[in-house]
């Protein structure tokens, strides 16, 4: 019976030793690595990545993650090299839609400012009317008299 007990206690401490070693072990990620499509469409994360790839320079070569970042902003560069064009087009568009909205709004200024607008010129005439002069000149007026 004295053996049972020790082996019952050798059994455990072994099972306990096998548990914190398991515990301790560093975990590799199962994690698949982002997509180039998935970090081009996410900058933060992309910038992110980037920025640990730049910590750690001797495992960048190796990690898929950081191999698809450099590779999605390449494809980014490349993208914002036909970007000048198109910014190009869409601001002469912008001026051109700006320049049509003035018009208007010039148009309708004017044609308020003509609804509005009183020309001298053209009032009609009002004649002014003298005051009344005063019937007798020598009658005395009220701040000449005394109470």
């Amino acid at each position: 019976m004295p053996k049972s007990i020790k082996y019952m206690i050798f059994c455990s401490c072994i099972a306990a030793v096998f548990a914190v070693t398991a515990a301790c072990a560093p975990r590799h990620h199962t994690e698949a690595p982002m997509s180039i499509s998935d970090l081009m469409d996410d900058r933060v994360t992309l910038d992110g990545v980037l920025m640990k790839c730049n910590r750690d320079v001797a495992q960048s070569r190796s990690n898929p993650d950081r191999l698809n970042a450099r590779i999605a902003l390449n494809r980014l560069a490349a993208q914002n090299d036909h970007e000048p064009a198109r910014e190009a087009k869409r601001q002469e568009d912008f001026e051109r839609s700006r320049e049509q909205l003035r018009v208007l709004q010039d148009k309708q200024r004017h044609e308020q400012e003509a609804k509005t607008k009183v020309d001298v010129y053209h009032l009609p005439v009002v004649p002014v009317d003298q005051p009344p002069a005063p019937k007798d000149p020598q009658s005395p007026t009220v701040s000449q008299t005394n109470p």
